[in-house]
């Protein structure tokens, strides 16, 4: 019987101890640019896919795209870190063909047209420590304006004949990145 007690006991002891250790948990608030993701195939349940991205949604908010992704600037891709592209099978970025892997996904915005750029960074945050000297490939795509604006931040993949164009859209801002197998 005074095992029977003892065990109790240290079982009770135990389980108030986990529980307030469980109950002290601090957990942060949505972030204010969510992390999204956007991939193709889009079919979520195809587990054969070809390229994806990870990036943080930014929102306008009543400011300006210039103001959050300068012109002439390298910015992120998006907000918070900087987006992951991922490719599961070579796939060709301008004249470049680039092997599966992890990269990271900069653009250069501008009026006409923006500079996309692969890059081997990874885990940065932002593009303060954007090096050029680790691109991989750059390639320039023009700029066009859609009829609906976006708040937030969004980037879809459609198919093409030859692989798939990755579309960047915020504001009225378009622009379509090709990605060929």
């Amino acid at each position: 019987m005074k095992h029977f007690k003892l065990i109790t006991s240290l079982t009770f002891v135990l389980t108030l101890l986990f529980s307030v250790n469980v109950t002290a948990q601090k957990f942060s608030d949505v972030d204010k640019s969510p992390m999204d993701m956007a991939s193709f195939p889009a079919d979520y349940k195809n587990s054969d896919k070809v390229i994806k991205i990870t990036y943080s949604r930014p929102q306008l908010k009543d400011r300006s795209i210039e103001e959050l992704a300068p012109e002439g600037k390298v910015w992120r891709t998006g907000a918070n870190e900087a987006a992951e592209l991922t490719l599961y099978k070579p796939m060709k970025f301008g004249d470049t063909t680039i092997e599966p892997g992890s990269y990271t996904f900069y653009v250069i915005p501008g009026e006409k047209e923006w500079t996309a750029i692969v890059s081997t960074d990874l885990n940065v945050w932002g593009s303060y420590f954007y090096n050029e000297k680790n691109d991989v490939a750059r390639l320039n795509v023009p700029v066009t304006k859609g009829k609906e604006s976006l708040e937030a931040f969004s980037i879809a993949f459609d198919k093409t004949d030859n692989g798939a164009d990755m579309y960047l859209g915020w504001g009225t801002v378009r622009v379509a990145v090709p990605f060929m197998l």
